[in-house]
């Protein structure tokens, strides 16, 4: 390959490597088109990079059909020297027959091949994606999986799930198909209590969770117990790691409104939270389990529920100083908020006996924060008396550091 000159025009400008799909744009320059469209996509100026001129991100790329047979027949003339042939390219995707394919998804006979169709173009490329988006794609099957849970049945409605998972943006472009469609979340609150099936569970917390980042607050509030519960059931069943991460992620926003947080107390997800911390979960579970706890714990009812469960304190104590800085934070808040709020007798001589004052000794020697370090002290002060002359505390962190003195 690397004896064959290679003909000037066949070379992209941007990725300087041989065209495959040769596109001309309106300021006549012809670049391989999955590198302008990655260009026009993701450049800070909608410019030819080769002019200069101005460039509308919308512009209509030409295909250059008579340079795109040159090329492959190049490429087929020098074969025998190690060049690839180059396959003709897909047709880009037409509105029509995008237009086509919703239209068949009303149809039963022909709704199971309209969502291959629709499937097979998102998974192709983020041009398809975007281009599924605009074209009214997301409307159709949100209006499809509400049918299915007004009929009570699941046909097309996991393949629907997972269109949307695959198409639906990151930001707020659709914000009203959520906050103007209440029917949406009802149908994911009924795909979440309904049946066995985790696989269709699944891929509803993973879109509940990216609409939930450009979802209103309002209609957040408008969720019912029904819907916490089935979050937690996710939560409960820890099958997934992806489906357990989107799911704590949904409860810590839902978590902001105070209603919530008391659904989420009755539904028991502080204990589903200190067993699924007592696994060996990866770090960022970690991470999202405690931040979960550290608000679920700033209620009376919250920090009730947390003490009745015998691992509660144990818990805590294990993962100071062992997962992460963040869990730090909110394991050492969690104990401050059970020492200043519910520091009954067996409270605090159970933080004792499971090592968590200890810990917070640890955490004043240990390369921590300075306000980690400050609330760790404090603790520590608060219940003194409790504390100083108890045989549970390690000798050496009272004689060696004095300035553990308490």
């Amino acid at each position: 390959m690397e004896e064959v000159e290679v003909p000037q025009f066949f070379i992209c400008p941007i990725s300087l490597q041989i065209m495959k799909d040769p596109v001309t744009t309106i300021s006549g320059i012809t670049y391989d088109r999955q590198s302008i469209e990655q260009w026009l996509l993701t450049a800070d100026e909608s410019v030819c990079p080769v002019t200069k001129q101005p460039l509308p991100r919308d512009s209509d790329l030409t295909p250059n059909h008579t340079l795109r047979r040159l090329i492959q027949g190049w490429c087929v003339a020098n074969a025998k020297n190690g060049v690839d042939q180059i396959p003709t390219p897909k047709t880009p995707l037409d509105r029509h027959v995008v237009a086509k394919i919703i239209r068949d998804l009303k149809y039963p006979h022909l709704l199971s091949d309209s969502l291959r169709k629709m499937e097979a173009l998102a998974s192709e490329s983020e041009k398809n994606r975007k281009f599924l988006l605009e074209s009214g794609v997301a409307n159709s099957l949100i209006s499809l999986i509400i049918a299915c849970h007004d009929a009570n049945k699941t046909a097309g409605l996991e393949e629907s799930l997972r269109i949307l998972n695959l198409i639906w943006p990151t930001t707020g472009e659709i914000n009203l198909l959520t906050d103007e469609n209440h029917g949406l979340i009802d149908s994911i609150t009924w795909i979440l209590n309904c049946g066995s099936d985790f696989s269709l569970r699944s891929k509803a917390t993973l879109l509940t969770k990216k609409i939930f980042k450009t979802a209103s607050a309002s209609s957040k509030g408008r969720l019912g117990a029904d819907f916490v519960t089935g979050m937690v059931r996710m939560l409960r069943e820890n099958s997934s790691i992806s489906t357990t991460k989107a799911a704590l992620r949904v409860l810590i926003d839902l978590c902001q409104r105070g209603n919530n947080r008391f659904r989420m107390i009755e539904a028991n997800v502080i204990f589903e939270l200190i067993e699924l911390g007592l696994g060996t979960p990866e770090k960022k579970i970690t991470e999202l389990t405690f931040r979960l706890l550290s608000q679920l714990c700033s209620c009376a009812d919250g920090r009730a529920q947390f003490l009745s469960h015998a691992g509660g304190i144990a818990l805590v104590t294990k993962r100071i100083l062992r997962a992460s800085a963040g869990t730090d934070d909110r394991a050492v808040h969690i104990l401050s908020m059970l020492t200043k709020f519910a520091a009954t007798n067996e409270t605090l001589q159970e933080m004792l006996r499971v090592g968590a004052v200890s810990k917070l000794c640890m955490v004043l020697q240990a390369d921590c924060s300075k306000f980690l370090k400050d609330k760790a002290r404090e603790i520590l002060r608060m219940h003194s008396n409790v504390w100083n002359n108890s045989p549970c505390i390690q000798v050496y962190l009272l004689t060696r550091y004095p300035t553990l003195q308490f």
